[in-house]
């Protein structure tokens, strides 16, 4: 386990030059943190949206269906009593099976007579049986409908708080001086240098590490992705967050993984750090906030913050909460060669401060637009 990287500024000495930055630090570290939390929210929040969508247009698809079948039963329905109505001064089947002269063809008819009411039996039956149906699925729908409604208030919710924290962060960015933001960048770098140091020299990750194929390929295609900006919300393929890189990276390795860190945490099984091999997932902070996936060689890659891009970093970067495999099943290759790196994949600061402004990772508001006519579809800017 690293420690924990964020700087107390209660612990500098008095008049320590990096007392202020210190405290800087700390409170970046923390609106970042609370930023990311509120990401994969708002990330849980649009997948449940995502997976009631799917529900609300089937069961609309259903209640469509059970409609037109409703419809149809009516009509036949209809015509049987039609049918019914103009043959009411009929004589009784009884009476003219006695009056008929040919007693054969009385007892065919009378065989008709009877499956002609088996029929009208029938339609009656069905009818009924539709009708329930069609009401069970309207109510359904309408329940389906405000289940979505309530989740897109929760997005939007969601979406509201990350926006607060990015806002807080470029207020505090803006009000630096550019001493002040080397400084920052300094300290961090000495921090995680430090914490990896620790790591390292513990001898957790000691030992030759080989991933199985399909981490490997995950590997392949995350570092492909090295130098694209982090944007809260996104799955690529132009932009990422930090969960959605992890993802897309195992969905090109042909696994699919949960959306969001604190699932991928909470569903693939853990790892620990002694075993830990490239293509693992490394999972940090106390709630699973933050998702890199480990390079070997005490490097992960990763999606790391607002105005940052897809980069390499030290495993202890950030606070460590521990490590999943999405493909516990897998063997580990005999022989690897660690995918090559781009010039200037380690460059840039984790937090995000040293580079582009936290409104780069910021998405445009989401539109709500008519749909099908029976309910509001949302349109994401990916």
């Amino acid at each position: 386990m690293a420690p924990t990287l964020a700087a107390d500024p209660a612990a500098a000495a008095p008049g320590d030059p990096t007392d202020s930055v210190s405290g800087l630090l700390t409170r970046l570290r923390t609106l970042y943190q609370e930023t990311e939390r509120a990401a994969e929210a708002y990330n849980a929040a649009d997948e449940a949206l995502k997976k009631q969508t799917a529900d609300t247009r089937r069961t609309d698809a259903e209640l469509t269906a059970a409609r037109r079948a409703l419809a149809r039963g009516r009509d036949e329905a209809g015509r049987l009593a039609r049918q019914q109505y103009q043959g009411r001064s009929e004589l009784s089947p009884y009476l003219g099976l006695l009056l008929a002269p040919d007693p054969r063809r009385a007892l065919d008819q009378e065989h008709l007579l009877a499956r002609a009411a088996r029929e009208r039996a029938g339609v009656v039956t069905r009818l009924q049986a539709a009708e329930k149906k069609a009401d069970a699925l309207a109510t359904a729908s309408r329940k389906a409908l405000d289940r979505r409604k309530a989740l897109l208030a929760g997005r939007q919710k969601q979406k509201d708080a990350v926006r607060t924290r990015l806002r807080e962060v470029e207020r505090l960015l803006a009000s630096l001086t550019t001493d002040q933001l080397a400084r920052l960048a300094s300290l961090e770098k000495a921090q995680t240098a430090g914490a990896q140091n620790q790591l390292l020299g513990s001898g957790v990750l000691d030992g030759p590490r080989t991933p199985s194929g399909a981490g490997a390929e995950a590997l392949r295609f995350a570092v492909r992705q090295i130098g694209k900006p982090y944007e809260w919300g996104a799955e690529g393929p132009d932009t990422y967050d930090c969960s959605g890189l992890t993802q897309q990276a195992w969905a090109a390795a042909g696994r699919e993984i949960p959306r969001t860190s604190e699932e991928q945490w909470a569903t693939l099984p853990r790892v620990p750090l002694d075993r830990l091999r490239p293509g693992d997932l490394v999972v940090y902070f106390p709630e699973a906030t933050h998702v890199a996936l480990y390079l070997g060689d005490g490097l992960v890659v990763h999606a790391p913050r607002p105005g940052a891009r897809v980069k390499v970093s030290p495993i202890a970067a950030n606070p460590l909460l521990g490590a999943v495999r999405p493909d516990p099943d897998g063997s580990a290759l005999k022989t690897y060669a660690p995918p090559e790196l781009p010039a200037g994949a380690t460059d840039g600061a984790d937090e995000g401060f040293g580079g582009t402004r936290p409104e780069d990772g910021v998405q445009p508001e989401d539109g709500v637009q008519p749909g099908d006519g029976s309910q509001p579809a949302d349109t994401e800017a990916r």
